[in-house]
C-alpha cells in the first residue's frame, strides 16, 4: 500500500457537494481516505475570479499506481463537470493534483510528483500541514510544516469549516 497526498478545491457552483463528491469518488476508486484536513477558503492564485475558492487535502492509502491514480482523478474531474482549459489558471468545479505519493520524486511530461509549485502555495501548504505537518518532502528535506513557515505566499487561506465527512 501506498500512501498519497491529494490536494482538492474548486470555486464554482456547489463547492462543498464537488468536494465531498470527490471525496467520496476517491475513496471509491482510488483508496480508502485516512485523513482528511479541515475546508479552507482561499484567495484565486495567479488570477482574479468572482468567487474564492475552498480546498482540502486528504491523505489516501492505495493499491493504484501515479499513474493510475492520475487517471483516476482525470476521469472524476471530468464526472464532475471539470472542463479543461488552454489557461493555467481559470474558475473550475474541481481540480484534483497529487502533491505526495510515498517518498517517490518522479518527472515526466505527464506527472511530476511531488507537484512542482506546492511549495510555494498557502492555499496548498496549509491544508496538508493540518494532515502532515512533519512529513518531509523528498526534493527540499523540509517538513510540510517548516515549508509553511518559510513560504513568502501572502494569499489569504482561511479556516472555512470542519472536515467533510
Amino acid at each position: 500500500m501506498s500512501l498519497v497526498y491529494l490536494l482538492l478545491g474548486g470555486n464554482t457552483g456547489n463547492r462543498i457537494k464537488y468536494l465531498k463528491s470527490a471525496v467520496e469518488k476517491i475513496s471509491d476508486e482510488i483508496g480508502k481516505v485516512i485523513r482528511m484536513s479541515s475546508v479552507y477558503e482561499t484567495e484565486p492564485y495567479g488570477f482574479k475570479a468572482k468567487k474564492q475558492f475552498i480546498n482540502i487535502c486528504i491523505l489516501v492509502e492505495t493499491n493504484l499506481s501515479p499513474h493510475q491514480v492520475l487517471k483516476v482523478i482525470s476521469e472524476i474531474e471530468t464526472s464532475l463537470g471539470r472542463k479543461r482549459k488552454t489557461e493555467k489558471y481559470v474558475s473550475r468545479t474541481i481540480d484534483i493534483d497529487v502533491m505526495f505519493y510515498d517518498d517517490i520524486i518522479l518527472n515526466e511530461r505527464s506527472l511530476i510528483i511531488p507537484h512542482p509549485e506546492f511549495h510555494r502555495r498557502n492555499f496548498a501548504l496549509v491544508p496538508m500541514a493540518e494532515i502532515g505537518r512533519d512529513f518531509i518532502h523528498p526534493v527540499f528535506g523540509k517538513t510540510i510544516g517548516t515549508l509553511l513557515e518559510e513560504s513568502a505566499d501572502r494569499h489569504k487561506v482561511d479556516w472555512f469549516r470542519d472536515p467533510l465527512l
